[in-house]
């Protein structure tokens, strides 16, 4: 299958410069953080929150802060390469602390930055069809960051076979030739996998065990300093260009109400001054997490995340400035712990590999579950009769995201009280997810349908208690349901025959348990289709 590469024209941000054009306005094209696909929700005028919620004068002006912070002015300290290297952009569209940029610039005399869009990306899912969204200049080296799960793994694997077909003169004139090779660099976690105290195999299988451990034996390496200045790039005839989404065969739609995403790592710098520094939110953060309504909840920065615009590290070392400069509490540390089960997902990928993918998880949990059509499609469409799942099915679709919380909440529904296999939560969540990455989608879904390393296998997200806990007013529901609204606020959650009927009963009804507290029951998932009532 074709890829199309297109050379980064620039790496050009204000100070930093290649000449050309702003590698943060190319980031934005690459990366527009508009997932192709999604359906636009019939709803009343709502507002639309643009996220980060800054002016671009403002973002600019976050950005060239952020990057004299985060920035080296010693143009060839250390630097002592000769020819060109490129650099593979992948899942890391940044330029701050990029060990892949930064190594390619100290080995080399020019650096050819190269993004490919690949068509594989925008072809469909795995299991149930639903869809996903050579240089000849003489290069020394591929430099790229390293990914960890099969498709990625298989994808560098045929880049370092091409690369070994390659063959380069030594220098001008020279009989001697050698072949390009490919490097790759961690750098996808706030904790290196080279200072664990453990070998990734040997990972614990409780979160808590890996997050204590790492703790207290762990040093979170500090952000890598870009220098200023790049250099020239190589000669380059035909810089290629980004194709649109259309040229993907698929298509993108306007956000119609709820959260609206700004792609690029400027936007990633801007929302990380906004909610920490701006709008002194970092400080109320665990407090405020488990909200679902509105932009300044949590910190949003999962989006970013997964598309490597934005650095866990610059993410950490800013958390640790707050803390200085203004103050450290249980939130601050909250963000840093959220980090880490990022991290433990992503480490948990390198033990246990494609197990993350097949039903039976990591733990080869043996369960007959659903594959019901009809079923599925009223829980992805948000028609199951409850509010509070209808509510956040319908905001994934319209914006592609959803909180914490109700990510939690529509999972334990599909695998508990639906039956549904859970792959296909995890595809679907694969095809509209902004912040997508295989490795915390899969990680969670796996825990939440009680196949993961995990051993509490009866996690049940009452939605009675949900909903009394986290929407007591019905605000969410009433948002993104608005027929809902005309009613009293304690019936939003509860309006019985004034909203569509249920398609199943909840195997459990009890409001008295602490939210999200396992419940026990007599069998595990596994619903059938009988007594849908639709």
């Amino acid at each position: 299958m074709a890829i199309h590469c297109s050379s980064v024209p620039s790496l050009s941000f204000k100070n930093l410069t290649i000449p050309s054009k702003p590698i943060s306005s190319l980031f934005k094209a690459m990366n527009p953080l508009s997932k192709p696909g999604l359906r636009p929700s019939a709803s009343s005028a709502a507002t639309i929150h643009q996220v980060p919620g800054l002016d671009t004068d403002e973002v600019d002006r976050i950005a060239d802060q952020t990057f004299q912070r985060y920035s080296s002015s010693s143009p060839r300290t250390g630097r002592g390469g000769l020819g060109t290297a490129v650099v593979w952009f992948r899942n890391d569209l940044r330029v701050l602390d990029n060990e892949a940029l930064y190594k390619a610039w100290v080995s080399s005399e020019m650096v050819l930055p190269v993004y490919c869009v690949d068509p594989r990306l925008f072809g469909t899912t795995y299991y149930f069809g639903f869809p996903k969204t050579g240089e000849a200049v003489g290069a020394h080296t591929v430099y790229a960051h390293k990914e960890t799960c099969s498709e990625e793994l298989n994808v560098e694997r045929l880049v370092s076979k091409a690369l070994r077909q390659v063959v380069l003169q030594q220098s001008l004139g020279s009989s001697k030739t050698h072949n390009p090779k490919l490097q790759l660099i961690w750098g996808t976690t706030m904790y290196h996998i080279d200072d664990l105290p453990f070998d990734p195999c040997c990972l614990p299988d409780v979160y808590t065990q890996f997050r204590k451990s790492v703790e207290a034996k762990c040093a979170i390496r500090g952000c890598i300093k870009t220098p200023t200045f790049l250099g020239p790039p190589p000669s380059v005839s035909d810089w290629g260009c980004v194709p649109s989404v259309d040229q993907l065969g698929v298509h993108s739609h306007n956000v119609s109400k709820g959260m609206k995403f700004v792609g690029g790592e400027s936007a990633a710098l801007g929302r990380v001054n906004e909610y920490f520094w701006k709008k002194d939110l970092l400080r109320i953060y665990k407090e405020t997490r488990n909200g679902m309504l509105g932009p300044d909840y949590s910190t949003k920065f999962s989006p970013w995340l997964a598309s490597g615009s934005l650095s866990p590290r610059l993410i950490h070392e800013e958390v640790k400035r707050y803390e200085q400069e203004r103050q450290a509490n249980d939130s601050t540390y909250w963000v840093l712990f959220e980090l880490i089960w990022r991290d433990y997902f992503r480490f948990l990928s390198v033990k246990y590999g494609n197990s993350l993918f097949h039903i039976g998880g990591p733990r080869k949990v043996e369960h007959e579950w659903s594959q019901d059509k009809d079923l599925f499609e009223s829980w992805r469409d948000g028609r199951t009769g409850y509010p509070l799942i209808d509510a956040n099915m319908k905001e994934l679709s319209t914006t592609g995201f959803m909180s914490n919380r109700g990510r939690q909440i529509v999972c334990s529904f599909l695998v508990r009280d639906m039956g549904i296999d859970w792959r296909m939560g995890a595809e679907w969540f694969e095809t509209c997810l902004l912040d997508y990455d295989p490795c915390s989608n899969y990680g969670n879904w796996t825990y939440g349908a009680g196949v993961g390393n995990d051993p509490r296998e009866d996690r049940y997200f009452s939605i009675p208690k949900q909903a009394q806990t986290y929407d007591p007013e019905g605000e969410y529901v009433a948002y993104w349901l608005p027929q809902l609204r005309a009613l009293p606020k304690d019936k939003r959650n509860f309006p019985g025959k004034s909203y569509i009927e249920q398609v199943v009963p909840l195997k459990f009804n009890s409001v008295g348990k602490h939210p999200g507290q396992s419940a026990r029951k007599t069998s595990f998932g596994g619903r059938q289709t009988r007594g849908r009532g639709r």
